[in-house]
């Protein structure tokens, strides 16, 4: 019996199904979800947190209920992290993940007890620890690419140790190749290929996401790019198609690797009015195992997903017209939206994650960022007589002006994890 990929009916608005909160740390009161993954099977969610340290939760589909399993506390701040391919909680051998943490190795870390199994180093010419900015398996799961600045670094996953590196740029000077940080790697699923994206915004004289062959560890070929690069995913299905999303914009972008990839087959925009001003925080999306949708949340509290379908299929002479197109969201659905306040500038919340449980119809959502105080005046009940201020004069004035040099203290509006159904077969009745 062939095996089929979970359904998802999109026709209608999923049920909410699960609401969950990140386990209370008395230390850190402004804790929120930075980036939430599941394992292999979908058995295990690890959620990246504020408070440098990663939270564990065991799911239960049958009655959409979890469990905080545990806490793994780091030492410096997490910058990434990324599970084991095969991951599961009833294998024990393959049931880890690897972290990066900030002046750290990179860990390999036991999911079972947070107890490190192996280290991999990657030291600058100060002899300095560098935490990578994106970690990736490749396909067979033996290799482990992380990517920095202006280079990669490739483990041996059986030995722990010294890894190979590879350069992105022939030099600090050099206009090839890519530069700056490298903030996404992705592995084709059939191909003996990878993408990597960095920071550094593209311009008429350089792309910032280029393909590279995994044997001959070399650059195949540079693909268009626009701003900050901070995502890439390729289609489960369809490896020729590559997914791309960049740092405050709120468009998708899709390449057929087949034809000219200097312009995109299909733009993916979330919404035509959105407001002018985007976060500065990274957003990721996810595409589901079938290849057929796309989802990805917004600053406004929302989340949209987007039918790929055959879309993506296109020739050459199609690209170029298609390409100036912006494709609208098969369905948009409040997923954390707050109230509207007054004195509050942002009443949504980030969704700063989504992504879909393997083997289920279930859609995990992650909200959370900092916020500060707007519009403090000078008889706030928050300034102190101990704060410091400047007095400025006018020459025609004698009015003073007092400016306060207290920094405003971020806080943390909503830190919640939702769990999305789109079964078709199943129907939820909330109280």
């Amino acid at each position: 019996m062939d095996w089929k990929p979970a359904p998802l009916d999109v026709s209608y608005p999923p049920d909410l199904v699960l609401t969950k909160n990140l386990d209370v740390d008395p230390d850190f009161a402004n804790n929120f979800t930075r980036c939430a993954r599941w394992c292999a099977d979908g058995s295990s969610l690890l959620v990246h947190c504020e408070n440098r340290a990663f939270q564990l939760f065991n799911l239960y589909c049958t009655q959409f209920s979890a469990h905080h399993k545990r806490t793994f506390s780091q030492s410096s701040a997490v910058v990434n992290f990324a599970w084991y391919p095969g991951a599961s909680s009833s294998n024990a051998p393959a049931y880890c993940f690897v972290a990066s943490v900030r002046d750290c190795p990179v860990k390999l870390l036991d999911a079972s007890d947070g107890r490190l199994r192996a280290s991999y180093p990657i030291v600058d010419h100060r002899e300095r620890f560098i935490a990578p900015h994106s970690l990736a398996f490749n396909l067979i799961a033996d290799k482990l690419y992380c990517g920095f600045e202006d280079a990669i670094e490739i483990f041996d996953i059986q030995q722990p140790g010294e890894g190979d590196r590879l350069p992105t740029t022939p030099s600090k000077k050099s206009k090839d190749g890519l530069k700056g940080i490298i903030s996404s790697i992705a592995f084709s699923s059939s191909y003996d290929y990878y993408a990597i994206g960095s920071l550094t915004p593209s311009s008429q004289a350089m792309d910032n996401i280029a393909l590279y062959s995994e044997s001959n560890q070399a650059a195949i070929m540079p693909i268009g790019g626009a701003y900050s690069q901070s995502g890439l995913k390729f289609n489960p299905t369809r490896p020729h198609i590559l997914y791309a999303a960049f740092r405050r914009h709120d468009a998708i972008y899709a390449w057929d690797l087949r034809s000219d990839t200097s312009i995109p087959v299909k733009v993916f925009r979330t919404s035509p009015d959105s407001c002018k001003t985007l976060t500065n925080q990274k957003i990721e999306f996810d595409i589901d195992c079938a290849g057929r949708w796309l989802s990805v949340g917004d600053q406004n509290g929302c989340i949209s997903i987007f039918d790929l379908g055959d879309s993506d299929e296109l020739d050459s002479e199609q690209s170029l017209a298609i390409a100036l197109q912006n494709i609208g969201p098969k369905m948009t659905f409040n997923a954390h939206g707050g109230k509207f306040t007054r004195h509050s500038r942002s009443f949504f919340y980030v969704v700063g994650c989504v992504a879909f449980q393997p083997l289920h119809s279930n859609l995990l959502s992650a909200s959370g960022s900092r916020h500060f105080d707007e519009g403090i005046g000078e008889g706030d009940s928050h300034s102190s007589d101990g704060d410091s201020t400047d007095q400025e004069s006018d020459s025609g004035s004698q009015n003073m002006i007092a400016v306060s040099r207290r920094q405003p203290l971020p806080y943390v509006k909503d830190s919640s994890l939702k769990l999305w159904s789109f079964d078709p077969t199943q129907i939820v009745h909330h109280a």
